[in-house]
């Protein structure tokens, strides 16, 4: 089978591998597509200390080619989004039957249950409830996740900040009451503005960059939540912690590494999208040969103007 190898910065190189049987509680998953994560960036760049060679993807869908012997509830042909931590960018790999979800009639492109469960998680740790006034910081691919997902949620405002122009376009049309580009206007000012002077119940931080934490508890009532969404790589970070105190906010660090957390947000994310009450096709932007997967992973970086998010195809998606 092939399989992508991050032998270098920004060296992908596609190799042939031999193709692991599926142990007993396993599936062996024919991967039809794999999305490229914000998080491997870093590594890709040379940013991040690793060792190669290194095997990258891990938002990975497809379909169910042979089951393991004490396998129950899939049967080779089943269409699935499943969980792994790497070597998701192959033609194949075993996966764990319990980290695989049903995808229905979901494009396999657009069954990203991975990415999706860590916005779900983040949303249902930081709970907002009917009629809250929200603001996410943040209109990328998971910003727009987190935004989608609060929407859901039944909020009076919906305020979304970012730099760029195009993102700030794409939220409004997602269903944002305001959107702020924060290069030549204010947001404490905005928000201050939409919520009579309270701050927002909820403030997501979407970025991973200091900037949008140094805002964060600027445009947030007192006792209010901040959840930190963004993944922060490289150097440290400075919070305004004494005013943070004072404000008695709720800090939520919307990360989770517990199992069976992840598992719970996909099974919720795949329900969702499988039930049309949350689709993703208007998020996947850019698609890319397994063969060209550096590209999918500099356009990543670059996020080019209409850019949300990128995956790799590596097999045909089979009708539902």
């Amino acid at each position: 089978m092939r399989l992508a190898v991050l032998n270098a910065p920004q060296q992908i190189d596609v190799v042939d591998e031999p193709v692991r049987e599926p142990a007993a509680d396993e599936v062996l998953l024919r991967i039809a597509s794999c999305g490229v994560c914000a998080s491997e960036l870093d590594m890709w760049q040379g940013k991040a200390d690793i060792e190669y060679p290194s095997f990258p993807g891990h938002e990975v869908s497809g379909t169910v080619e042979r089951v393991g012997a004490r396998v129950e509830g899939f049967a080779p042909g089943d269409r699935v989004a499943a969980w792994v931590t790497e070597r998701g960018f192959a033609e194949y790999v075993p996966v764990r039957a319990e980290y695989c979800f049903p995808a229905g009639a979901v494009p396999l492109d657009l069954a990203l249950a991975e990415p999706l469960a860590c916005a779900l998680n983040a949303v249902e740790l930081a709970a907002p409830a009917l009629g809250d006034d929200i603001v996410v910081i943040g209109a990328g691919f998971m910003g727009n996740l987190v935004q989608k997902l609060v929407q859901l949620k039944g909020p009076r405002h919906v305020i979304v900040a970012d730099t760029r122009p195009d993102a700030l376009q794409r939220a409004a049309g997602l269903g944002a009451t305001r959107t702020v580009d924060v290069r030549s206007e204010s947001l404490v000012d905005v928000v201050r503005e939409t919520t009579g002077g309270a701050g927002a119940d909820v403030s997501f931080e979407v970025t991973g960059a200091q900037a949008a934490l140094a805002s964060l508890g600027q445009v947030t009532r007192m006792s209010g939540k901040v959840a930190i969404v963004g993944y922060h790589q490289g150097g440290t970070r400075e919070l305004p912690l004494a005013t943070w105190n004072w404000m008695a906010f709720q800090i939520l660090n919307a990360h989770f590494r517990d199992i069976d957390t992840i598992m719970s947000g996909m099974r919720a994310g795949m329900r969702l999208l499988t039930s049309r009450r949350l689709a993703l096709d208007d998020l996947v932007t850019h698609r890319y040969a397994l063969e060209d997967v550096n590209q999918a992973f500099a356009v990543a970086v670059e996020k080019p103007v209409g850019f949300v998010k990128a995956t790799v195809t590596i097999g045909p998606s089979p009708p539902a």
